[in-house]
This record gives C-alpha cells, sequence and structure tokens, in this order.
C-alpha cells in the first residue's frame, strides 16, 4: 500500500511539472513578435497591424504560466539586442488591445509570472 501512495504521488507530481512546461519557443516568439520592432524601438509611430495579428496569435498559443514565462523571457532576451525602449513596448498590448497577464517591459522580472 505504501509503495502504491508513493507511486501515484510521483505520477501526479511529474503531471504537474509537465503541465507547467513551456512549449512555446523563442524562435516562435522572435518570428511573431519581430513585425513589432520598428515601433518597440521607436522608429515607428505606431505598432502595425500585422504587429497586433502576430501578437494575437501568440496570445492564444498560451496554454500555462510556463508559457507566459517563456514568451517573457524571449521577448527580454531578444529585446536586448534590438534597441527596445520601454516606453514603447509598455503600450503594445493596449495599443493591440491584447491582455498578455503580466506587465510588458524591460524590467519584468519573468520568474514571477503567474
Amino acid at each position: 500500500m505504501k509503495n502504491i501512495l508513493l507511486s501515484m504521488f510521483l505520477v501526479l507530481s511529474v503531471l504537474f511539472l509537465v503541465g507547467e512546461a513551456a512549449v512555446i519557443t523563442c524562435g516562435t516568439v522572435n518570428s511573431k513578435a519581430a513585425a513589432c520592432v520598428p515601433y518597440a524601438s521607436g522608429k515607428a509611430p505606431a505598432p502595425t497591424p500585422t504587429c497586433c495579428s502576430n501578437l494575437r496569435q501568440l496570445a492564444g498559443l498560451v496554454k500555462n504560466v510556463g508559457d507566459k514565462k517563456a514568451i517573457c523571457q524571449c521577448l527580454k532576451n531578444a529585446g536586448k539586442s534590438l534597441g527596445i525602449q520601454d516606453r514603447y513596448l509598455t503600450k503594445i498590448p493596449r495599443a493591440c488591445n491584447i491582455n498578455v497577464g503580466f506587465s510588458v517591459s524591460t524590467s519584468t522580472d519573468c520568474t514571477k509570472i503567474h
């Protein structure tokens, strides 16, 4: 009986961890967010319709917290080399009418997203 309970606990633990695992790759995030770079870097007056459409598609791929954290980290990593400016980046969700479920900023702590 003790072994059965231990086995069930291990299986449930694995299932819980798998449920939080991210399946969205940085390749997907970067390709979807690429159209937003001109605005996020201050070189365009507004996000393009393609930027907004791509971000809606990306938001539709989110299945769990792990996906949100992965997207956040991918955006932060890519943003460092692309000259992304917070004053524009933070406005994209509202401009595109998208609720991403976390603060979009170069200073967001992706590990604290829930």
